[in-house]
C-alpha cells in the first residue's frame, strides 16, 4: 500500500521514466557508488601512510579512545555536561518561545512590536556571540560557573526566537474559522487565542520543535570554545593526553550522531502517533435493512416510535445523542456499543434486573414474561400506575409496549 502511495505521488511530481531513463539511473548509481568507494579507499590509504606522521589507523592510536579510563574520566562526564546544558536550555526555549511567540499574536500593538523586536534580534545575532557575551559578563559579575550559564543563556536565548516563530506560524497555518467561531461563542480575542488557537498550535508545532531539540544539543558544542567542558572539550582533552585527536574526536563524533539520530528518529514518528491519537471512528456504519423486521433496524423503528414534543413536531436529534457522545458519524455502532440502544434484541436478552442508566430508565421497555401468556395488563390511562398482575419497573412511562 505504501508503495503504491509513493508510486502515486512520484507519478504526480515526476513523469515516470521509461526503460531508457531507468537505465540511465542505474548507470549514474552505479558510477557514484564506484566513486565513493574511489573517495573512502583514498581517504584510508592516506591515513594510513600520512606524507608526515605515524600510521593513524594503528591500534596503539585507537586503544587509549576505547578503553575503560576514557569512557570513566573524559565521555561520560562530558556526555553528562552536554546534557545538563542541553535539557536546561530545552526547558528554557520552550518558556521563552511560548511567552514571545503568543506576545507577537496578542492584540496589544505595543506587546506585539517588543516581542517583535526581541525575537528578530536574538535570532540574527549568532550563539557564539552571544556565549562569549555572557561569559565575560557572568565572570565580571562572579556568577559561578560562568561558562555554563552562558552557554545555555546563548541556546535558550536564540533557540528560543525560533520556538516563538515556530508558535506564530502554527497559530497562522490553523484552518479558517477558528476564531470567528470562538468570537460567536462569544469569548473574547485574547480568550479565543489562549483557550482555542495557541493550544492546536502547540499541538501541531512538537514535531518541528523536536527537530530544533537536535539544533540545541549540538550547538552545546560551541560552549567548548569559552572553555566549557562538554564532550566535545573532553574528547580533545583526551586527545591532547595521548597524542590521538583524530581518534577521539571520531568517537564523539559517533556519540553525537547517536544522540541526533535518536531524537530525528522521534521528530519522524510524532506525525503518525498525532495523527492516530486525532483519527476519529473508523467503523463502517451499518446501513439499514428494507425489512422493517429484521433485527438491525431497531434504531428507525425506535425513532419512528418517539413521542413527538411540541404538538407533535419532528425531533431533530433522536435519542441517540447523548451529551460528549453525540455524533453525527457512526451513531448507529456508537448507539449500540455504548448500550442505549434498548430495543436492540441483545440488549433486550440482558438480565432484567441489572441496572440502567437514571437517563434510560425512562424509556425502558421490558421483555414480556412467557408465563403470563405473553399478556400484559394495561395501567391506569394516564396516571401510569400497573394493573393488577404487571410487573412494570419504576419510573416506566405509560404507552411505551
Amino acid at each position: 500500500m505504501n508503495t503504491q502511495t509513493n508510486n502515486s505521488e512520484s507519478a504526480v511530481l515526476f513523469d515516470q521514466p521509461g526503460p531508457r531513463g531507468r537505465r540511465m539511473i542505474r548507470i549514474f548509481n552505479s558510477v557514484a557508488a564506484v566513486l565513493i568507494i574511489a573517495l573512502v579507499v583514498a581517504v584510508l590509504a592516506r591515513l594510513h601512510n600520512p606524507p608526515q606522521g605515524e600510521n593513524q589507523l594503528s591500534w596503539e592510536l585507537w586503544k587509549p579512545a576505547f578503553d575503560y579510563e576514557a569512557w570513566s574520566d573524559f565521555y561520560l562526564p562530558g556526555l553528562w555536561m552536554t546534557l545538563k546544558a542541553a535539557i536546561v536550555a530545552i526547558i528554557g526555549s520552550i518558556v521563552f518561545g511560548v511567552v514571545f511567540g503568543i506576545g507577537r499574536l496578542v492584540p496589544s500593538r505595543l506587546v506585539r512590536a517588543v516581542s517583535a523586536v526581541i525575537v528578530e534580534f536574538f535570532r540574527a545575532v549568532p550563539e557564539l556571540l552571544l556565549m562569549v557575551f555572557f561569559w565575560r559578563w557572568f565572570a565580571f559579575a562572579g556568577v559561578s560557573s560562568p561558562s555554563y550559564w552562558a552557554v545555555v543563556g546563548g541556546l535558550v536565548l536564540y533557540n528560543g526566537s525560533v520556538v516563538a516563530e515556530l508558535v506564530r506560524s502554527g497559530v497562522g497555518n490553523l484552518p479558517h474559522g477558528q476564531r470567528e467561531a470562538a468570537v460567536a461563542l462569544g469569548l473574547s480575542p485574547m480568550q479565543s487565542l489562549m483557550t482555542v488557537e495557541v493550544p492546536q498550535a502547540l499541538y501541531a508545532m512538537l514535531p518541528a520543535t523536536i527537530t530544533q531539540l537536535v539544533v540545541v544539543l549540538k550547538d552545546t558544542a560551541l560552549g567548548s570554545i569559552i572553555m566549557y567542558t562538554d564532550l566535545l572539550q573532553e574528547s580533545r582533552r583526551l586527545g591532547a593526553m595521548y597524542f590521538n585527536i583524530l581518534q577521539t574526536l571520531v568517537v564523539a563524533g559517533v556519540i553525537y550522531f547517536i544522540l541526533d539520530w535518536l531524537l530525528s528518529r522521534l521528530a519522524e514518528r510524532m506525525p503518525a502517533v498525532m495523527q492516530r491519537r486525532t483519527w476519529g471512528n473508523t467503523v463502517a456504519e451499518p446501513t439499514a435493512p428494507i425489512a422493517i423486521m429484521d433485527a438491525t433496524n431497531a434504531n428507525q423503528i425506535a425513532a419512528a416510535h418517539e413521542p413527538m414534543p411540541f404538538g407533535g413536531a419532528e425531533r431533530r436529534f433522536h435519542d441517540h445523542y447523548h451529551g460528549s457522545n453525540a455524533t453525527t458519524d457512526h451513531w448507529q455502532h456508537a448507539h449500540y456499543s455504548h448500550g442505549h440502544d434498548l430495543q436492540h434484541p441483545e440488549v433486550r436478552a440482558r438480565n432484567w434486573d441489572e441496572p440502567l442508566r437514571d437517563f434510560a430508565r425512562p424509556f425502558q421497555t421490558k421483555p414480556k414474561n412467557p408465563a403470563a401468556n405473553g399478556n400484559v395488563s394495561a395501567g391506569n390511562g394516564g396516571n401510569g400506575n400497573a394493573g393488577a398482575g404487571t410487573d412494570h419497573s419504576a419510573g416506566k412511562n405509560p404507552g411505551t409496549e
